[in-house]
């Protein structure tokens, strides 16, 4: 049970939160129609054609679907993270914050984080097989992405819209399990993740702008000091406020989608409200829990909405 625990801890678990809910939007975006046929008598035998994937293979129940795009966040996102501490163990073994982890704290061996990632890698790719395969042949790609992310702080202070451009697959991603297609609303949810995520992290990053620096690591903060970082955080989120308003307005949501907004917005300014360049004592309270409330309320409400507009 403890290594359970220890697992969990390292690939941050909980942070599943963040991009999550934003898969269930792109799921349910694609099968709302066929969900509520089904529980409206159409049985458990009955595929809308809705449900053929994009290579012409039989559909699946759209619970099948929905816990194949649930294990495909689990496994890549768990495959990012381990990949991420093995990669950084070094580093963390250097920095106070981080010294604690797994890895360097010698709690979890870095070969068995590499074999945890690999593993967990093609459990994704195993997942995708399942789906579609345009999906299947897309998987590549998306490690590419999640994965290279732990390389870019090395060279780019951009790092942080690379993790965000990670964590915006999500909608897209469970879009395309459904339709094997893509399309513009899921396309406008992504931009708000990559956005909202790029400006959080960067948020989360002022607590090491002194040693990214001292160690050559590339960071917003490090690049440009705390102050103005904020700055370039506070513009990434108004864009997604802008991305988040524009899906509503070209999807036509109803009242329930404004108010998911409206918390979504709420939760942007309130963390910026609480984290300041001279006081950083409440960057977890705005990382984790401001931005926990605003993945998941916002995506409550704009599910909630799919179903009470139809």
């Amino acid at each position: 049970m403890s290594t359970i625990k220890n697992y969990l801890s390292l690939i941050k678990f909980s942070h599943t939160i963040f991009a999550m809910p934003f898969a269930l939007i792109g799921f349910f975006l694609a099968s709302r129609e066929s969900i509520l046929e089904f529980f409206g008598g159409w049985g458990k035998d009955a595929l809308p054609s809705q449900w053929s994937t994009v290579d012409g293979a039989p559909g699946r129940p759209w619970w099948v679907l929905l816990a194949l795009v649930v294990l495909c966040m689990v496994f890549a996102r768990s495959a990012a993270m381990a990949f991420n501490r093995y990669l950084d163990r070094h580093f963390d073994a250097r920095n106070p914050r981080t010294a604690i982890r797994e890895i360097p704290a010698g709690i979890i061996g870095a070969d068995k984080a590499l074999v945890f990632t690999i593993a967990s890698s093609l459990l994704f790719i195993l997942c995708t097989w399942f789906i579609n395969r345009l999906c299947f042949f897309l998987s590549p790609v998306a490690l590419l992405v999640v994965l290279g992310y732990s390389y870019t702080k090395r060279f780019t202070a951009l790092c942080h819209l690379v993790l965000g451009l990670g964590l915006s697959l999500a909608p897209i991603g469970a879009y395309l399990a459904v339709t094997g297609k893509f399309d513009w609303l899921p396309i406008l949810f992504s931009f708000a993740v990559i956005f909202w995520v790029s400006g959080f992290d960067i948020i989360y990053a002022l607590q090491d702008e002194e040693f990214d620096r001292s160690n050559q690591l590339h960071s917003i903060p490090a690049a440009l000091g705390k102050s103005r970082a904020l700055k370039v955080s506070e513009w990434l989120h108004a864009l997604s406020a802008a991305s988040v308003i524009a899906a509503g307005l070209y999807g036509d949501f109803g009242w329930l989608y404004w108010i998911g907004v409206a918390v979504f917005v709420g939760m942007l300014v309130y963390q910026h409200s609480i984290v300041k360049p001279n006081d950083l004592s409440r960057v977890n309270i705005a990382f984790m829990t401001a931005n926990g409330v605003a993945s998941v309320v916002f995506a409550l409400f704009v599910i909630s909405d799919l179903f009470v507009t139809l």
